[in-house]
């Protein structure tokens, strides 16, 4: 009895302290408290929630059943839309809050709301390796699913919370991308409901065109309600290899040294300065060496870039064994390194053991409690942003990234780009080797102002014939967006599909210059 008072006692004195300071001084200056208290045992409640719910659905076997019937009734409000005069464009009517992006998208408000409830695994076809998913299934969820069967899919995109959905229709990538491609190039199939309400399956021999147009496209060619991912065999462990080099060109060397090796599983670089990194090479196996596991997903670890950090600072190589699950989503608890802006004291040790099951709070969450203050600061003093640039350009990319930004940790991160149609391929008619530079944190350079930096950075990747993830914002006019991606087949199919009516175009939906 005497912790329960103790607790209301705490909990009244920390609503007697919010109410002196004011509510929004405390989410602005001290957003930890609020976090804390409120936004971690509600994402727990969350996490709940889903797991029970996909667990009901396994045991029942409901999924496939309702799979068609839920599209059906998506299909039927599609044709509703139609019958009420096409009057407003169209989108999914899943709260602009529950996406990972940070971006704030007013257009739910304005636009005709399609309710998607789709976020079920459907199907696993062994004899074919391929698993068939609903667009709302998460990464964790369809990971938590395949593994303990022996299964995992090539390219696992780092945070839980991602949907296929968001992944396909946006762009997804994992430290396997240098063998892989993007998330888009592990997908043999997609299933849309159209415009017209009619319901559509394509692939690279069927319906090809719109196969190769829905990457990247936000959602403006269709309604994604199915989606075909190949399989591999899963192993328990990623055998991880940590080699800390130090001067850019080194860097840059070694790490397009170790990119280009196909047997490396895996293939990451974080930078902690200019000329300090931290080169991660891993390989899947079921052996391990039992001194050397870590089980990095644990709530009570350090968070995986500070684990990592350690070997720089050390000055040493080192190799661990890591169960494939807790690689997979290694940078989950701690957001990459956002977490640390929000929970300063979250790596802790005490806060790890005490608190670190309840981490990382849901980034829906910390969206829709933001407010406008927030979303304000981070707007002008904060950046989250991928740049996908060509191998050969790695080192002057980075010296961009620092003048301009200066944000470290950046994370590295390979992939192979094959020259497919659609809206990102590589200059050339060859396949090529390419690297996502991530920057996420509070620029450092004293010349940063949020829209003049970021459309500098715009123009530079532009000129190297490189790519802007778009769940970030985005500063280009029109004419620099196309210029930047291809959209010749894009423009073709939304002519061809009667989709100026009923759908956005994608620059219209995502860039800052058009939103309103």
């Amino acid at each position: 009895m005497s912790a329960l008072w103790s607790v209301g006692a705490g909990l009244l004195l920390l609503l007697l302290w919010v109410r002196h300071r004011g509510l929004e001084a405390v989410l602005v200056h001290h957003r930890w408290v609020f976090v804390c208290f409120f936004l971690m045992p509600l994402s727990i409640l969350f996490d709940i929630y889903y797991q029970l719910r996909a667990w009901a659905v396994r045991r029942l076997h409901s999924a496939p059943r309702q799979h068609a019937q839920r599209v059906r009734h998506i299909q039927e409000q599609v044709r509703e839309w139609k019958k009420e005069g096409s009057k407003r464009y169209m989108c999914t009517g899943r709260p602009g809050w529950l996406t990972v992006s940070l971006r704030v998208g007013k257009y739910k408000k304005t636009h005709k709301n399609i309710m998607i409830n789709l976020m079920d695994v459907l199907e696993v076809d062994t004899e074919r390796q391929v698993v068939r998913v609903e667009p709302l299934v998460s990464m964790g969820q369809l990971t938590a699913y395949l593994n303990p069967m022996g299964w995992t899919i090539p390219v696992v995109p780092e945070l839980d919370d991602l949907t296929v959905g968001g992944l396909i229709m946006g762009t997804g990538i994992e430290s396997s991308s240098h063998i892989y491609g993007l998330f888009q190039h592990t997908c043999v199939a997609y299933e849309l409901v159209l415009a017209d309400g009619s319901l559509v399956r394509c692939s690279p021999t069927e319906n090809s065109d719109l196969f190769y147009a829905v990457p990247w496209s936000c959602g403006t060619l269709g309604f994604l309600v199915a989606a075909e991912i190949k399989m591999i065999p899963a192993k328990k462990y990623v055998k991880i290899h940590y080699e800390p080099v130090r001067g850019l060109q080194k860097i840059c060397e070694k790490f397009a040294e170790e990119s280009k090796k196909k047997e490396n599983s895996f293939v990451e670089g974080l930078m902690y300065s200019l000329d300090e990194a931290v080169i991660m090479t891993g390989v899947l196996t079921d052996e391990a060496e039992q001194s050397k596991i870590n089980r990095i997903g644990n709530y009570y670890k350090p968070w995986f870039f500070k684990h990592v950090e350690k070997y720089l600072k050390a000055d040493r190589t080192g190799v661990e064994y890591i169960p494939s699950r807790h690689y997979y989503h290694r940078h989950t608890r701690s957001i990459f390194w956002e977490l640390q802006d929000i929970i300063p004291f979250g790596n802790n040790p005490v806060f790890r053991y005490l608190f670190g099951w309840m981490v990382p709070p849901k980034i829906s969450l910390l969206k829709l409690t933001q407010g406008e203050a927030i979303r304000k600061l981070y707007e002008q003093h904060h950046v989250v942003q991928d740049m996908l640039v060509p191998m050969k350009t790695l080192e002057k990319s980075i010296q961009t990234f620092h003048v301009d930004l200066n944000v470290y940790p950046i994370w590295l991160c390979p992939f192979i780009l094959p020259n497919n149609p659609g809206m990102v391929h590589p200059k050339g008619n060859e396949t090529e080797l390419y690297v996502d530079i991530g920057a996420y944190g509070e620029p450092k350079s004293k010349q940063f102002e949020a829209r003049a930096s970021m459309r500098q950075m715009e123009k530079f990747v532009r000129s190297v014939h490189g790519f802007q993830m778009l769940y970030a914002d985005c500063y280009m006019t029109r004419e620099e967006f196309w210029d930047m991606f291809d959209g010749s087949l894009y423009h073709k199919l939304r002519e061809q599909m009667n989709c100026k009516d009923a759908f956005p175009e994608v620059y219209d939906k995502i860039c800052k210059a058009a939103r309103h």
